[in-house]
């Protein structure tokens, strides 16, 4: 892999971070939010640090391959050996509305595998970055995870309003954000994260390296191994959890996530 100068990628995702805060901190006015497609808005903010961010990542490494939000597709990049997997702004409803739990999300993927990772969450003044083989952290602080051996009374990130009356589970703050969700499991403020249902691998490629390198386990909704730079773009949803917790949320959950990819 060509070498790659880590201390300029977490200034450029501060950069990147430090342009989105400055949106979130003026306020986003409602003609700069519209719907992409049906249920998924964007703001002129993730577009400017999308910019932002395949300008500079793409002068530090020039013959990797390019996946993001907010960029046209191009099958190109799977012929690529490196490949950044970028959201501008990840969480981008409790961006809009103000709310805390967004961050810019950056993966660097070498054949499939997330070897760097980065979450900047200005608006929580935390920066999560995690290296492949050698160390994850959260505002410098190196982090765990989760070490529960029991499902039941997990700690799931979930709103109040969606809670079902039969839960078995403990719910704590939800930020609109997956990947900080999935970091909360990495630093043992939740034992659990899932997602049933399609969804896209620049919502999960950076928090998953943070969450596995600091021990938590990380598949796609029915168990299986993740890989990054498919043909879509797509991993049918994510499990984050406890090392010891992984195998009863399978089992658990393995039954509603096959009956919903039969329907799709």
């Amino acid at each position: 892999m060509a070498e790659v100068d880590y201390g300029q990628l977490v200034t450029i995702a501060k950069e990147a971070g430090q342009l989105a805060m400055a949106g979130w901190s003026a306020g986003v006015l409602s003609n700069d939010v519209w719907e992409k497609t049906p249920g998924h808005i964007v703001s002129s903010v993730d577009i400017a640090v999308d910019d932002l961010l395949k300008q500079r990542l793409n002068k530090l490494l020039p013959d990797a391959g390019w996946l993001s939000e907010e960029t046209a597709d191009d099958s190109a990049r799977q012929s690529k050996d490196l490949l950044w997997v970028v959201d501008p702004i990840d969480g981008t409803r409790d961006f809009v509305k103000g709310k805390t739990g967004w961050a810019v999300s950056i993966a660097l993927v070498k054949q499939g595998v997330p070897v760097f990772g980065i979450l900047e969450a200005p608006a929580m003044a935390e920066t999560w970055i995690a290296k492949a083989g050698r160390y994850t952290e959260v505002n410098g602080r190196a982090i765990t995870a989760s070490k529960r051996t029991r499902y039941d009374g997990s700690r799931i990130p979930l709103d109040t309003a969606d809670l079902p009356s039969d839960i078995d589970l403990s719910p704590v703050p939800k930020p609109n954000s997956i990947a900080l969700r999935m970091a909360m499991v990495a630093d043992d403020r939740a034992d659990l994260v899932a997602s049933i249902r399609w969804g896209y691998e620049w919502d999960i490629a950076a928090a998953h390296l943070i969450a596995s390198e600091a021990g938590a386990h990380v598949t796609d909704a029915l168990g299986n191994e993740l890989r990054y730079n498919s043909e879509h773009g797509k991993a049918f949803g994510v499990l984050c959890t406890a090392e010891k917790i992984h195998g009863a949320a399978v089992e658990r959950l393995s039954k509603i996530a096959a009956d919903v990819l039969a329907r799709d």
